[in-house]
């Protein structure tokens, strides 16, 4: 509907998702019993601090939360069912970013602010909440995950020793790279909901730049010189994936002939900021160690997989959790009254049984 509006020259289409987002996902009670919740402003980016009542022997867990929604939309509002789920039932102090959004701030607009409101966190955790520097995670879904890893292997650049960096990273069916959106996950769920193949090509440009005229270059795959696509391939080769990820609608796709004018206009999304999943060995080697949450029926499945296994290559310690049933954006749908799906209070409980071991 967003598209029609917009080709129709009566509104943008992301302001139709947004509102969409709005009015289907927000929903405003008070806080409930055993938690404190108040809006902040950690260095001028603002933040929802989930804080449970219940005392704690020694210092508190904390999680640093980032958002999905494509880096277009979603909020601090639209989070709040999940992080009062995470703070109350793991009770750990959860701090949820509402980073600046893409078109009107591209990247890095969206990390640079996850950044400043992890380092403030991490400086004031102790003082001002109770929670172990050391104990403090950072996570997110979607867009979110793609934040919380850029961030892991942005700060694990940085050798100043004057913070604690993250002790793990949570990452809920992440979207981690824009060189392969032929992988097996996007072909076989390309037209599952909520995310199809094409608007994680539209979102990802978004993000970026907004020529969004490349799009349908870069899903076809003509926006990777020869010589990335073969470094690449020993991260984001199908024949990494399990067996089983592979005997549903899969076919192996011949890439087209390289368009340099494509790259030129996307090579910005090849990096590791960006990309995650393209970081550089020593980096990814020096990142905390992972929840990694992937969905059967969502075209990041693979994202989620390869990551994973680098992760472990690299010898950093993973936690993988699949969901057979599961589709992406699955924990939104918690306690949604007519929207609501059970699983998602199944995907929402291994988390937090992995926040409780940090």
């Amino acid at each position: 509907m967003g598209r029609i509006l917009e080709r129709l020259g009566l509104c943008y289409q992301i302001s139709i998702i947004r509102w969409a987002y709005a009015r289907l996902l927000v929903s405003r009670r008070p806080a409930p019993p055993g938690l404190h919740i108040r809006d902040l402003t950690f260095g001028e980016v603002p933040v929802r601090v989930y804080q449970p009542t219940v005392p704690s022997a020694g210092g508190r867990r904390g999680l640093v939360y980032f958002h999905g929604g494509g880096w277009v939309t979603g909020s601090i509002d639209i989070t709040d069912e999940v992080c009062r789920y995470i703070a109350k039932e793991s009770e750990t102090t959860v701090v949820s970013v509402g980073y600046r959004l893409a078109p009107e701030h591209r990247y890095p607009a969206a990390l640079d602010d996850c950044e400043v409101a992890t380092h403030h966190f991490l400086s004031v955790a102790e003082a001002e909440f109770g929670v172990d520097p050391r104990r403090v995670a950072v996570g997110g879904d979607s867009t979110g995950g793609n934040l919380a890893a850029a961030l892991c292997q942005r700060l694990a650049k940085k050798t100043d020793g004057h913070l604690s960096s993250p002790c793990a990273q949570v990452l809920i069916y992440p979207i981690l790279q824009m060189a392969d959106f032929s992988l097996p996950s996007y072909q076989q769920n390309h037209a599952v909901p909520i995310l199809f193949r094409g608007r994680a090509a539209f979102y990802y440009l978004q993000y970026l730049n907004g020529d969004v005229s490349v799009c349908q270059d870069i899903l076809e795959g003509s926006h990777i010189p020869r010589d990335l696509r073969l470094l690449y391939s020993k991260w984001l080769s199908p024949e990494l994936l399990p067996p089983e990820f592979l005997a549903r609608g899969y076919r192996q796709v011949d890439p087209p002939p390289y368009d340099g004018e494509v790259y030129h206009v996307i090579r910005g999304g090849l990096d590791p900021e960006v990309s995650p999943l393209l970081g550089e060995d020593e980096i990814v080697r020096r990142t905390p160690p992972a929840f990694v949450l992937t969905c059967e029926y969502d075209v990041l499945r693979d994202d989620g997989f390869l990551f994973r296994k680098r992760l472990e290559d690299a010898g950093v310690d993973v936690t993988w959790h699949h969901v057979p049933d599961g589709f992406h954006g699955i924990i939104s749908f918690y306690n949604r009254r007519w929207l609501s799906f059970p699983t998602a209070q199944l995907v929402l409980d291994s988390i937090v049984r992995y926040v409780e071991t940090l």
